[in-house]
């Protein structure tokens, strides 16, 4: 089992344009995410996927890999299919550029969650339901979870009428990670979007629609993520007040200044 790690990106963000690069102490936001993953000793590379030579230019600079792609990509998913078709790997682990918090044990969880079902198609990050208020919040996806670990479903408001207290032992967040057995991400990705996932916006419901599984990686605590100018200063505030939190900048720090 060989799992690689990538990071897709680009500049054009429609809500927060190079957002990608938005400087988080002295380093680009992107060069956050990628130090952290290297932190985590389950993956064999860290590669960052991008069509965009500002982006390429940048990360190579503090001697990180990039993988060049088309400039054609409508999501994510598909340029990491370009970038790991020729990679030696068995499993390919996505990661978001937009989530300078990420935890490297995070990416552990992943792993054993691997090794333990191999050939398994994918799986995604989940992360608690914390307010009443979630479950209708359409600015992030939601998930029904079942005895099994296997997501059932991806939504934006909750479809159930029980109280907060019994949906939030089924439904959860997704989170940004999410990882593919190789061969499975490059089928998934030539076959057409499908009507939910068209819909509503929802790439994880084209593996479900299609009859594959995406089993639930639960971890904790579920953590926020950059989509627009002013959500900066919330991942700049978590950092300060969490323990963890600051270590890990510590030593992404420590990486930056040797």
């Amino acid at each position: 089992m060989k799992i690689v790690a990538v990071i897709p990106a680009h500049m054009a963000s429609v809500r927060f344009p190079g957002k990608i690069l938005f400087p988080f102490h002295g380093l680009p936001m992107i060069e956050h995410v990628r130090r952290r993953a290297l932190m985590s000793k389950s993956v064999a590379e860290v590669i960052v996927a991008t069509c965009d030579n500002e982006i390429a230019s940048a990360i190579r600079g503090f001697g990180g890999k990039v993988i060049m792609t088309a400039n054609t990509h409508k999501n994510g998913t598909t340029r990491v299919a370009e970038a790991v078709k020729a990679l030696d790997c068995s499993h390919v682990m996505l990661l978001q550029g937009d989530e300078p918090l990420l935890l490297p044990r995070h990416i552990d969880a992943f792993a054993n969650a691997i090794e333990a079902d191999p050939n398994g198609d994918a799986w995604n990050a989940t992360g608690p339901i914390d307010h009443p208020d979630e479950l209708d919040r359409h600015s992030f996806v939601k998930c029904s979870v079942d005895s099994m670990g296997r997501i059932l479903y991806c939504f934006r408001r909750s479809p159930c009428y029980t109280n907060f207290d019994i949906q939030k032992k089924f439904i959860m967040k997704i989170l940004g990670i999410i990882a593919y057995r190789k061969e499975f991400l490059l089928e998934i990705t030539k076959l057409p979007p499908s009507p939910i996932e068209q819909a509503e916006f929802i790439e994880q419901m084209r593996i479900i629609e299609n009859g594959y599984v995406i089993r639930s990686v639960p971890v904790n605590p579920s953590l926020p993520s950059v989509n627009e100018p002013e959500e900066a200063n919330v991942i700049l505030n978590f950092i300060q007040s969490d323990y963890e939190q600051r270590n890990l900048l510590e030593n992404v720090l420590t990486q930056y200044n040797t």
